[in-house]
C-alpha cells in the first residue's frame, strides 16, 4: 500500500459541542491518497485530524469510490472521485487565507453531538457566510480513534521526530565544519596579514634610523664649519688687536654677542632635536609603520626649519655662502617632493587596509546571521523535543528506554549550544580587534593631514625667505657697486692731484685716523656709513656740477699715547658741506633705507671683511706723513651735527 500525502497544515477551526460554548482550536489536516494494488487495484482517500499540543486527539476518515458516491448524491457534489481531493483543498486554502479576518468568509466547523470531544463522532463542515445564511459545501464525518491506532499514530510521530533530528543533526554537523574551515582560513589570513605589518615595522626602522645618521652627520658637519668660521674670525681680531686696540674691544664685544646668541640657537636646536627623538621613540611603542612615516616627516620638517634659520644666518656673512645655501634649499625642495610622493603611498596603502576591513566586517555580519538562524532552528527543535518528552511520558512503560535515549540527545544538543555560544564570543572578539584597528587608522590619517599642513607652511616659508634672499643679494650687489665707482674716483683723484679735494687725516705714524663715531647711531663698518664717509662720490651724482671739498674731520682714535702726543687739528678747506635738506640720497632708492618689521638684518656679514675692503679701497697705497695732523670737522660726516 502506498500513501502520497497531499496536505498537511495546521487550520483554525471552530468548535461546536452540545450545551458549550463555540471555541477556535488548532487543528492539523492530513490529506493522503492511499492506493491498494492487491487484490484490486483501488485509490482511497485518507483524511486526518490531529492536535499538536494534545498526543491522543486524532479522527480519521477513509473515504473508497464507493462511499464518494454516496457522499456525492446526499450534498449533491459536482465533482468526481479524481478531482475532489484538489476541490477539497482548495477550499481548505480559502478556508486559511480568510482564518484571520475578524469576519471569514470561509471557516471550518467541527460539529459533535456530544458536549465534550471524547471518542465520539464529529463533523467537519466547510462553511461561507454571507449577509443572508450560512452556505455548507462540504461536510465530513470523522470517526474518533481507537488505541491501535492511536499508537500507531504515536509511532509514526516519534519516527518522523527522529528522522528530523538526525537530519538536523547531520546539517549542524556540517554547519560545524564549515565554520571551522572559516575560522582556520580567517586564522592563516590574519597570520599573514600580522606577517606583512612585521616586515613593513623593520623596514620603516630602518630607514628612520639611517635618516637619523644622516642628519647626525649634517649636524657634526655644520658644527666643524662653525668652528672653522670662528677661528678664522679669531685670528682676524688677533692680528686686529695688535694694530688698532679700542676697536679691536668694540669688535670682541660685538662677535661675543653674536657667538651668545648662536649658542642659544644651537641650544634650541639641540632641545627641538631631543624633543623629535623622544617623540619619535613614543610614536615607534604606539603604533605601526605609518607612526614611522608620519615621525619621519616631522623630523624632515625641524630639518627644514634648522636649515632655514642656518641660511638666514650664513646668507649675510659671504657671497659664497648664498650660493651653497641656495644649492641646499633646491635640493631640500627635491627631498620634500619625494616625501610627498612616499606620503601618497601610504595613504594608497591604507586605503587598501580600509578595503580590506570592510570586506571582513560584510563576512563577519553574514555569519553572524547564519548563527541567528541556526540558533533559531536550535530552539524550535529544542521545543519539539520538549513536547516529544510530555508525549513519551504519557506513554507506557515500553517507551521508557526512548525516553533516556532522547534525554541524551538533549545533553548532546546542550553542549552543541555552548559551543556556539563560545565560537559567537570569538567572533564579538574579533569584530572588537577589528573596530580598534579602524580607530587607530582614522587617528593616523588624522595626524597625516596635520603634517602635510606643517610641509605646506614651511615650504611658504622657504619661498619668503628665497624672496629675501633675492631682495638682499640685489642690495648687496648694489652696494658692491657704489663702493667699486667711489673706489676709481678715489684712484683717480690720488693719481691726478694728492693734495686735491678733500683731505684726510694723517697721523705721524703714517696711518689714516678713524672718525669718532660716538655722535652717530650708525655702526663704523655698515655700508651706509661708508657711503656717508664719502661726500665726493655723493657730490658728483648730484645735479650740482661744483663742489668743493667739504670740511672733514677724523678724531684721533689710536692708543693713549697717540692720543697724548697728537692733539693739534688740521683742517683742509676742500669744499662745501653736504646737508640732510639738499635731499642728497648717495645714489640709493630712499626703500632701501626704511626699516622693515619682517626684514632680516644683515648683521651676518664679516665686519672684519668690510674693514679690510674700507682701508683698502678708500685709503691712498702710500700715506705721506704731514707736518701737522688733518683734522676737519665732522659736520662734513654728519650733517645737523
Amino acid at each position: 500500500m502506498a500513501a502520497e500525502s497531499l496536505f498537511n497544515r495546521p487550520l483554525c477551526v471552530q468548535v461546536r459541542g452540545q450545551g458549550c460554548e463555540e471555541r477556535r482550536l488548532n487543528v492539523r489536516v492530513n490529506i493522503e491518497l492511499l492506493s491498494i494494488s492487491n487484490p484490486v487495484h483501488k485509490k482511497d482517500l485518507a483524511v486526518r485530524l490531529t492536535d499538536d499540543s494534545d498526543p491522543f486527539f486524532l479522527y480519521n476518515l477513509v473515504i473508497s469510490e464507493e462511499d464518494f458516491q454516496s457522499l456525492k448524491s446526499q450534498q449533491g457534489l459536482l465533482v468526481d472521485f479524481s478531482s475532489f481531493p484538489q476541490k477539497f483543498i482548495d477550499l481548505l486554502h480559502q478556508c486559511i487565507q480568510e482564518q484571520n479576518k475578524d469576519i471569514p468568509r470561509f471557516l471550518l466547523q467541527l460539529v459533535s453531538s456530544a458536549s465534550l470531544l471524547d471518542h465520539t463522532p464529529v463533523f467537519l463542515n466547510v462553511v461561507e457566510t454571507n449577509p443572508f445564511k450560512h452556505l455548507t459545501h462540504l461536510s465530513l464525518k470523522f470517526l474518533p480513534g481507537n488505541d491501535a491506532e492511536i499508537k500507531k499514530f504515536l509511532a509514526s510521530c516519534l519516527k518522523s521526530l527522529k528522522e528530523d533530528k538526525e537530519m538536523l543533526e547531520q546539517k549542524l554537523r556540517k554547519t560545524e565544519e564549515d565554520f571551522t574551515r572559516q575560522l582556520s582560513y580567517t586564522q592563516q589570513s590574519l597570520s599573514e596579514k600580522s606577517q606583512e605589518l612585521d616586515k613593513l615595522k623593520n623596514e620603516w626602522t630602518t630607514y628612520t634610523t639611517t635618516l637619523t645618521n644622516k642628519h647626525a652627520q649634517e649636524l657634526t658637519n655644520e658644527k666643524e664649519r662653525a668652528l672653522q668660521v670662528q677661528t678664522q674670525y679669531q685670528q682676524q681680531h688677533e692680528q686686529q688687536k695688535k694694530e688698532l686696540e679700542s676697536l679691536h674691544q668694540k669688535s670682541i664685544q660685538q662677535l661675543q654677542s653674536r657667538l651668545s646668541e648662536l649658542e642659544i640657537i644651537n641650544k634650541d636646536l639641540t632641545e627641538r632635536r631631543y624633543k623629535g627623538d623622544s617623540t619619535v621613540r613614543e610614536l615607534k611603542a604606539k603604533l605601526s609603520g605609518i607612526d614611522d612615516e608620519c615621525q619621519r616627516a616631522k623630523q624632515e620638517v625641524l630639518s627644514l626649519r634648522r636649515e632655514n634659520t642656518t641660511l638666514d644666518a650664513e646668507c649675510h656673512e659671504k657671497e659664497k655662502l648664498i650660493n651653497q645655501l641656495q644649492t641646499r634649499v633646491a635640493v631640500l625642495e627635491q627631498e620634500i617632493k619625494d616625501k610627498d610622493q612616499l606620503v601618497v603611498r601610504t595613504k594608497e596603502v591604507l586605503d587598501a587596509t580600509q578595503e580590506q576591513k570592510v570586506i571582513l566586517e560584510e563576512g563577519t555580519e553574514k555569519k553572524q546571521n547564519h548563527i541567528e538562524k541556526l540558533e533559531a532552528t536550535i530552539k524550535s527543535l529544542s521545543a519539539e523535543l520538549l513536547k516529544a518528552n510530555e508525549i513519551i511520558k504519557k506513554l507506557q512503560g515500553d517507551l521508557k528506554t526512548l525516553m533516556s535515549k532522547l534525554k541524551l540527545k538533549n545533553t548532546v544538543t546542550i553542549q552543541q549550544e555552548k559551543l556556539l555560544a563560545e565560537k559567537e564570543e570569538k567572533l564579538q572578539k574579533q569584530q572588537r580587534e577589528l573596530q580598534e584597528t579602524g580607530q587607530s587608522l582614522q587617528m593616523k590619517e588624522q595626524e597625516v593631514c596635520k603634517l602635510q599642513e606643517q610641509l605646506e607652511t614651511a615650504i611658504q616659508k622657504l619661498e619668503e625667505s628665497k624672496q629675501l634672499l633675492k631682495t638682499n643679494e640685489n642690495v648687496i650687489t648694489w652696494l658692491n657697486k657704489q663702493l667699486n665707482e667711489i673706489q676709481m674716483a678715489k684712484k683717480l683723484e690720488t693719481s691726478s692731484s694728492p693734495l686735491g679735494g678733500a683731505r684726510t687725516g694723517i697721523s705721524p705714524q703714517g696711518m689714516l685716523d678713524r672718525p669718532a663715531f660716538q655722535s652717530s647711531g650708525l655702526n663704523p663698518l655698515s655700508p651706509l656709513y661708508a657711503l656717508q664717509n664719502f661726500p665726493e662720490a655723493a657730490c658728483r651724482k648730484t645735479a650740482n656740477p661744483q663742489c668743493p671739498g667739504a670740511k672733514v674731520q677724523f678724531n684721533m682714535q689710536f692708543s693713549k699715547m697717540n692720543r697724548c702726543a697728537d692733539g693739534q687739528a688740521v683742517t683742509a678747506a676742500s669744499g662745501a658741506p653736504a646737508n640732510k635738506e639738499n635731499g642728497d640720497s648717495f645714489g640709493l632708492e630712499p626703500k632701501y633705507f626704511k626699516k622693515k618689521e619682517d626684514s632680516i638684518p644683515l648683521r651676518g656679514l664679516s665686519q672684519n671683511a668690510l674693514n679690510s675692503e674700507y682701508l683698502k679701497a678708500y685709503l691712498p697705497t702710500k700715506a705721506q706723513p704731514s707736518a701737522k695732523p688733518a683734522v676737519t670737522t665732522a659736520s662734513a660726516y654728519f650733517p645737523g651735527s
